[in-house]
C-alpha cells in the first residue's frame, strides 16, 4: 500500500512515522514534509496549499490512502477534489470543516445542539464589537474577563484572552481593524472566558460510530506556569489524570455525540478526528473549540502510545466500517511532548540556524525527536518555523517519561533555541 501525508509539522512526522509502522505500507510520501520525515518516509515538494498538484501526485502515483494533517487544506477542499477522482482519503469534506474554519459557525452549530460552551456573541464589524465593549464596561482599567477570537483560521494564534477594557478593545482593533490575522479576521467572536484546566479530547468518526482517545492536555501559553502569549501548543501529555472515566463519559455523551448528530442534520456528515478542546471549569466541562484533526503536538504522546495499526482504523473510518473494530490497543504508559522552539517565537523569529545534536537524542531509549519547522540541504538540518521540534517520551511513569524528554532536550542545540520546562507538571501537581 502506498500512503500519501499532507502536511510539513510534528504531527505529520508522527503520521508518517506510525503508518509507515504497518505492515501493510509499502511506501509513505509526505508532501512537503520536513527534515525528520525525509528520513522516515519520501518528501514530495508540493505545498498543502496546491490541490491541484496534490491530486495529481496521488493520481499519477497510484496513491492508495491520502491522509490531510492540518486543517488549511481541510478548509480549502482538498478531500472533496480527492474524492471527485475516486481517490481514498481521510479527513472532513470542506463543508464539515467549516467546524474548525469558522469560529462563528461552531458556536453557533454548539448552540444549536445544546452543547456546553462559553455565552457569546459574534461581531462583523470593529466598531460594532467596541461599542458593545463600550456599552458594558465605561472605564479603560475595568475587569472584563473576555476572550476576543478571529473567526477564521489563523496558526492557533487568533485568540486574545483579555482583562481589562482597553485590552478588550486593543483585541479587538488588532482583530477585526488592523487585521493583524488577514481575512480570518472578517468576523469576530466576543466570548465569556472560562475558567478552569484545559483538556484535550480527540476522537475518530465516520460519521456513525464515535471511537473516542484517551486525553491530552496541551500547554498554549508560551511561557512556564501558564504565562505569555498565546501559541500553537508549546508541548503536550496523554493520559491526563484530569479527565477521569466519569468525565470522559460526559464529554462523549454532551459534546461528541451531539455534535456529530448536529452536523449529520446540517447536512455535513463528519468524517475524521473531531478534536474538542475543553475547559474543565466548576460547572463541569465546557468546549473551547473544535478541529477538525488531530492535534499538534497532541498528536505526537497519543501516536506514541497507540499499538493498533492506524492505517486499519484510518481506512475503516474512510469506508465507514469503523464499528466493526475492536477496542483500540494502547501502550499503558504515559508519554509527554516537549516543543523546542526558535528564540522569538510566537513573534517573529530567525531561521537557517544549524541543529546540532539531533544524533544522541535519538540515542536515547523510549525517546523520539518529531521534526516541525526543519528543512535539510546537504545534510545540514535546520530551522525554518518558530515551533521546531517535538521532542517525545514514554516512561513509566508521568515524571519519568518527562526527564527523558528533558534529558534529549538537553541533548539538542541551535542558537536562539527555548522551550517551556514544566510540560506536564500539571498532572503530577493533580497527583499530588
Amino acid at each position: 500500500m502506498k500512503v500519501l501525508i499532507v502536511g510539513s509539522g510534528g504531527r505529520e512526522h508522527a503520521l508518517a512515522w506510525k503508518i509507515s509502522q504497518s505492515p501493510r505500507v509499502e511506501t509513505v510520501f509526505v508532501a512537503p514534509g520536513n527534515a525528520g520525515t525525509a528520513v522516515d518516509a519520501v518528501n514530495v515538494p508540493i505545498e498543502v496549499t496546491d490541490i491541484e498538484g496534490l491530486v495529481k501526485f496521488a493520481k499519477d502515483e497510484l496513491i492508495d490512502i491520502t491522509v490531510v494533517g492540518p486543517e488549511v487544506p481541510l478548509v480549502l477542499g482538498l478531500v472533496d477534489a480527492m474524492q471527485e477522482e475516486g481517490l481514498k482519503v481521510f479527513g472532513p469534506s470542506k463543508a464539515a470543516a467549516e467546524l474548525e474554519g469558522s469560529k462563528v459557525f461552531c458556536k453557533n452549530l454548539l448552540h444549536a445542539a445544546n452543547v456546553p460552551t462559553a455565552d457569546y456573541r459574534a461581531f462583523r464589524s470593529a466598531d460594532d464589537a467596541s461599542r458593545y465593549i463600550k456599552d458594558r464596561y465605561s472605564e479603560p482599567n475595568d475587569p472584563v474577563n473576555v476572550v476576543i477570537k478571529a473567526d477564521g483560521l489563523a496558526a492557533g494564534k487568533g485568540v486574545i484572552v483579555c482583562d481589562t477594557r482597553s485590552e478588550a478593545l486593543e483585541a479587538i482593533d488588532r482583530i477585526a481593524h488592523q487585521r493583524e490575522f488577514g481575512e480570518a479576521g472578517k468576523e469576530l467572536i466576543i466570548e465569556e472566558r472560562l475558567f478552569g484546566q484545559e483538556a484535550s479530547v480527540l476522537a475518530i468518526t465516520d460519521g456513525e460510530t464515535i471511537m473516542t482517545l484517551p486525553a491530552a492536555q496541551d500547554h498554549k501559553p508560551a511561557h512556564d506556569g501558564d504565562t505569555g502569549p498565546n501559541t500553537g501548543g508549546m508541548g503536550a501529555y496523554c493520559p491526563t489524570p484530569i479527565v477521569d472515566e466519569a468525565m470522559m463519559e460526559k464529554v462523549e455523551s454532551d459534546v461528541l455525540v451531539p455534535v456529530v448528530h448536529a452536523m449529520k442534520r446540517a447536512r455535513r456528515p463528519f468524517k475524521g478526528v473531531l478534536y474538542a478542546g475543553m475547559m474543565l471549569t466548576s460547572a463541569g466541562p465546557k468546549v473551547l473549540e473544535f478541529n477538525v484533526r488531530f492535534g499538534d503536538p497532541e498528536c505526537q504522546p497519543l501516536l506514541m502510545r497507540l499499538k493498533t495499526d492506524l492505517i486499519d482504523v484510518i481506512e475503516a473510518t474512510i469506508d465507514g466500517r469503523l464499528g466493526e473494530l475492536g477496542p483500540l490497543e494502547w501502550d499503558e504508559r504515559p508519554s509527554i511532548c516537549v516543543v523546542m522552539a526558535s528564540e522569538g517565537y510566537p513573534g517573529d523569529y530567525e531561521k537557517g540556524r544549524t541543529i546540532r545534536g539531533l544524533d544522541r537524542a535519538a540515542e536515547l531509549p523510549d525517546v523520539k525527536v518529531f521534526h516541525a519547522g526543519t528543512a535539510i540541504d546537504d545534510g545540514r538540518i535546520y530551522n525554518t518555523g518558530g515551533r521546531v521540534l517535538g521532542v517525545t517520551a514514554i516512561g513509566n511513569s508521568i515524571s519519568n517519561a518527562k526527564l527523558q524528554a528533558y534529558t534529549a532536550v538537553k541533548e539538542i542545540r541551535w542558537e536562539g533555541a527555548w522551550c517551556r520546562k514544566d510540560i506536564s507538571d500539571k498532572a503530577l501537581a493533580y497527583k499530588a
